[in-house]
């Protein structure tokens, strides 16, 4: 393909393919002319994954070059899902490792959260940092005086892993390291603001079932001028179900 088809297919700029080719993030493509090159569905891939890494994770160039680099490197998928998800360069993932171990970060909720990770049967490395990202936030619950402890966070554990299976699943299908880094990307990276946006969507129903006015219906008002509930929609005098409880909170 062409650079315009390239550009346009990847959403990227011209000027910055050619950037991104003058820096070496992006290997040449192939010459047809004294100024002209086709490329091909790695590239694609490939630009598609700095697009994101750039533009969304905000690293800086030289990371995602190193980060780029390691992917190439590795032929697992683990390996590959690991590097991306964690959008680190393997040089400072192991400088950042030591640090953490200089410092003995394994407060309580560091200890807690490797209880969390024991009790759900997960293998997980042991410095991988979601743990110290639980870990802190227990801490902070705890500083509170929250009841909410690692053992209240199970069933939004298991909720959780759930949730990985079907990130796992989007993975299959996919050949070639940069389009398995790529999808990896996709599933780690952009869909979770969407699983965000799921989340609150559920809570302002929960929520609405549960704590907005439910005024009975006057049995006295002509039919057609029944009092409906506060959000102005259906009668309320007959709800959806049984509640299965409070909407989970942050």
């Amino acid at each position: 393909m062409k650079i315009s088809e390239l550009s346009r297919r990847s959403g990227v700029s011209i000027p910055a393919i050619k950037y991104y080719l003058r820096d070496g993030l992006l290997p040449p493509g192939r010459a047809t002319a004294a100024n002209q090159a086709s490329y091909g569905e790695d590239h694609l891939h490939r630009l598609r994954l700095i697009r994101v890494l750039i533009g969304v994770r905000k690293l800086p160039v030289n990371s995602v070059r190193e980060i780029l680099g390691a992917i190439t490197e590795e032929g697992d998928l683990h390996q590959i899902f690991g590097i991306v998800t964690e959008a680190r360069p393997a040089a400072l993932k192991k400088k950042q490792e030591q640090e953490a171990e200089a410092a003995e970060r394994e407060t309580e909720g560091v200890v807690d959260a490797r209880r969390l990770v024991s009790a759900m049967g997960w293998d997980v490395a042991n410095h991988t940092a979601a743990i110290h990202t639980l870990g802190d936030v227990l801490d902070a619950l705890s500083g509170l005086g929250s009841d909410i402890d690692w053992e209240t966070l199970l069933p939004y554990a298991e909720l959780a892993d759930r949730t990985s299976e079907l990130d796992i699943k989007q993975m299959h299908g996919t050949s070639g390291l940069l389009e398995q880094a790529e999808r990896a990307v996709l599933v780690s990276v952009l869909l979770e603001p969407a699983l965000l946006a799921l989340r609150r969507l559920a809570q302002e129903d929960k929520s609405a079932h549960l704590f907005s006015g439910q005024p009975e219906e006057d049995e006295e008002a002509p039919e057609g001028q029944k009092t409906r509930g506060a959000r102005g929609g259906r009668p309320r005098s007959a709800p959806r179900g049984k509640p299965k409880g409070q909407p989970a909170g942050d």
